[in-house]
């Protein structure tokens, strides 16, 4: 039987491991919680998410809704964890993350081509195939032994998570239940501010006390996850067509649109738990409890978790990787997840499904074949790939780097919905996912 080492058990060596186990490859996945964690991890359960419960829109026609369908189409295991542990998010796919969490993990350690292997990996292993799929926080000691395989500086981003605060600590009588346009039921709990409100707040959070963190300047944060003060320093309406946009919202206090709204979307399935949705922060712990206080809905909120920064860490993927997440110099080492620039939950995932899947067909003896970049799974490996790209930055899914239609059509809607429909076409036609 073939043997594959997969280091990381996050959400890209989650998938990559299952795609690999599913098609008769013998996975040793290497993780090293819970003996050594992380500043951003909390559990010793797979695939944490560590910032928000939300994997982003579910709609085809939104770029990420459809890279989530070709995964489902695909076999994934996140999509079918995710699936399973949805809670209530309008348009998004959100889940409880602690649910989540457990199933992956459980459905790891209980198939049988799976060996669990718990401790820190500090050399890159040469005595079968590999795919690091260690995150943006890589330990230091690999971090180390990766740099002298590509003999390549890594280039490096900050990122941030929003707090948490307990459902029963949010004051109703300043808030209220719905979806932005309607979309969904009443799943977001909305806290609107009057005027006055958001400039006393905006002029506290830009003057807020940021906790230390070595190398951190505001240009080095992924736009993706910028933190609320960052955000709030360029301007004092750019919260307002940002996380406080209140259009396609109404305060039934009113039957009007409030100036400005701050959403919280639950993070468990019993609602016990909301998070603030766009509230990414690297305040300080304090800071964050006296200037989100100013909040109406918020002014005894009890934090479970305060938002927290951490150093994301990716390669110069162009300049290294094949379109299958391979090393052009080294085939039988592979990347995954973030540490490959890819940005955002369901792209590290599709990239460990991607590099599972492409290592098990070259392992079966099946010939080398890559996704489309009419699909969103194929535009990604393409874009992390792209010899031509000169500078190098993290990158979410998006309509931009999916191949154009050949046709014209009317309307950004209608495009997008032929752009969908057609990568879903070149999925289900591929000859790749058969040799599973």
């Amino acid at each position: 039987m073939n043997n594959v080492r997969v280091i990381g058990a996050g959400l890209a060596g989650c998938e990559a491991a299952w795609q690999l186990a599913e098609r008769g490859i013998n996975v040793f996945l290497h993780e090293m919680k819970p003996e050594k964690r992380t500043p951003a991890h909390n559990s010793d359960d797979f695939a944490e998410l560590v910032c928000s419960n939300s994997l982003r829109s579910d709609i085809i026609e939104n770029a990420v809704g459809l890279l989530k369908e070709e995964m489902r189409r695909l076999g994934s295991l996140i999509m079918a964890c995710a699936d399973a542990c949805r809670v209530a998010a309008g348009g998004a796919l959100a889940v409880d993350r602690e649910v989540f969490s457990k199933t992956v993990t459980g459905r790891i350690t209980s198939h049988p081509s799976v060996t669990v292997v718990h401790g820190e990996v500090t050399e890159i292993p040469a005595d079968m195939p590999v795919i690091v799929a260690t995150g943006p926080l890589t330990s230091d000691k690999l971090a180390d032994s990766i740099r002298k395989l590509v003999g390549a500086d890594y280039l490096s981003f900050y990122d941030a998570a929003a707090p948490i605060v307990t459902a029963e600590s949010i004051d109703l009588n300043h808030a209220f239940f719905a979806s932005r346009y309607g979309r969904g039921g009443d799943d977001y709990l909305n806290c609107p501010m009057t005027r006055e409100e958001y400039e006393a707040f905006h002029r506290e959070l830009t003057g807020a006390g940021q906790a230390e963190i070595h190398g951190f300047e505001d240009e080095n944060v992924f736009e993706g996850c910028m933190p609320v003060e960052v955000m709030a320093r360029r301007g004092r309406d750019t919260l307002l067509f940002g996380p406080l946009k209140p259009v396609g919202l109404s305060d039934p206090r009113t039957n009007s649109m409030p100036y400005a709204v701050v959403q919280l979307r639950r993070d468990n399935a019993a609602g016990t738990l909301y998070n603030l949705v766009g509230f990414q922060t690297h305040l300080k712990f304090g800071e964050q409890k006296r200037v989100f206080s100013m909040i109406p809905a918020l002014k005894n909120a009890e934090f479970a978790r305060y938002g927290v920064m951490h150093r994301n860490t990716y390669i110069n993927s162009p300049r290294l990787l094949n379109p299958d997440y391979s090393l052009i110099d080294n085939p039988d080492v592979y990347f995954a997840g973030q540490i490959t620039g890819v940005e955002g939950y369901v792209e590290s995932a599709a990239s460990g499904l991607c590099a599972g899947l492409m290592l098990a067909r070259r392992l079966s003896g099946l010939s080398p074949e890559n996704f489309s970049d009419k699909t969103a799974i194929g535009a990604l490996s393409a874009y992390v790939s792209n010899r031509s790209v000169t500078d190098f930055q993290p990158m979410n899914i998006n309509f931009g780097i999916i191949a154009r239609l050949e046709e014209r059509f009317k309307g950004k809607r209608n495009k997008r919905i032929m752009i969908a429909e057609r990568a879903l076409r070149e999925i289900e036609n591929s000859g790749i996912n058969s040799g599973r």
